[in-house]
């Protein structure tokens, strides 16, 4: 197969992953995926395999092959895998699961390198730019640093007790920590380097960002800058913009039509899962129970492409538009 220059994949509670034309919304893969439903998508760097993650295993698939089977399995959770993501330079994963447990994989290798044991059912995990510690957030609402280096944790945090912390981001930059709760609140943090290797959490703000859950936030990356963007996706089936100075709202995503005497409002209907910035920030991809995922502009707000063709809820979405990193 040749590749496109855009990867777009989702993943949907029909047991499917689809593989799309990004500019012309054309699913042009299926792979069936029967085993269990798929949490979270992620791509690697270098644009060559697609990690899926499900329960309680996640697989790797070879996004340049037609095969419908993984070049590997990873299977020493033994719960719902809920997040997964890979160190810049692809060489190795990390993964969290509702088996409480943050886990390290040597794509190099086989078996789990690292584990590290969180006491609560992990809903999130992100690496911090620096590349030596990844942030995990639990159903029971702690937030935990586990420094690499050092093997441990050093860092403990509880924004609100026994309200699950549901999503995490970081700035690409290491500035900030945006935590997602199950109230609709988003922590904020700025991330100060202490004297030992540690990251120091300052709180900044407070943002009540919807009424119901939120079920992903994510900061815009490098390349929009000097904008900088929080995107919040929740359960009362919004996206909402917010700008990081001063956490001020945007736009919330919904498409309006007018039409005689009176005007229609589009947008998702159902709990809006997921969502992945284009590598510029210029675009938004948005996953949604309602089956379909969306392709928004930032600049104005409005839904550009629905990417439709799954027969149940999709629930994540992955995305990577950019160039492949350098050989080091």
């Amino acid at each position: 197969m040749t590749q496109p220059s855009v990867i777009l994949a989702t993943a949907s509670y029909d047991h499917t992953i689809r593989f799309w034309e990004a500019k012309s919304g054309r699913c042009y893969r299926t792979i069936q995926y029967p085993d269990s439903q798929v949490n979270r998508l992620e791509i690697t760097p270098d644009k060559r395999y697609l990690a899926a993650a499900g329960n309680p295993h996640i697989r790797l698939f070879d996004i340049n092959s037609s095969s419908p089977q993984p070049v590997m399995s990873y299977d020493s959770h033994t719960n719902n895998v809920m997040a997964v993501g890979f160190q810049c330079d692809g060489k190795w994963m990390y993964s969290g699961s509702e088996d409480g447990t943050v886990k390290i994989w040597d794509l190099r290798a086989p078996g789990c390198q690292r584990e590290y044991e969180s006491r609560g059912a992990v809903n999130t995990v992100v690496l911090h730019p620096n590349q030596t510690e990844l942030i995990s957030g639990d159903q029971n609402g702690n937030i935990r640093v586990w420094d690499l280096t050092a093997n441990s944790c050093s860092c403990e945090l509880v924004p609100e007790v026994d309200t699950a912390v549901r999503s995490l981001t970081v700035m690409w930059d290491g500035s900030l920590v945006v935590a997602a709760n199950n109230h609709g609140t988003c922590y904020v943090w700025r991330l100060l380097r202490g004297n030992q290797t540690m990251t120091n959490f300052e709180p900044l703000h407070k943002l009540q960002a919807h009424n119901g859950y939120i079920l992903k936030c994510l900061l815009s990356p490098e390349f929009c800058e000097p904008h900088r963007y929080l995107a919040t996706a929740s359960s009362d089936h919004t996206v909402k913009i917010w700008n990081v100075d001063g956490f001020t709202l945007e736009k919330t995503l919904i498409e309006v039509f007018l039409c005689f005497m009176c005007y229609y409002v589009s947008g998702h209907q159902r709990w809006v899962w997921d969502c992945v910035f284009s590598v510029d920030g210029a675009y938004l991809i948005t996953a949604s129970s309602d089956t379909t995922a969306k392709l928004w502009s930032m600049t104005s707000g409005e839904e550009i492409k629905t990417y439709q063709g799954h027969h149940k809820a999709t629930v994540c979405c992955a995305l990577h538009d950019g160039a492949e990193p350098s050989p080091s």
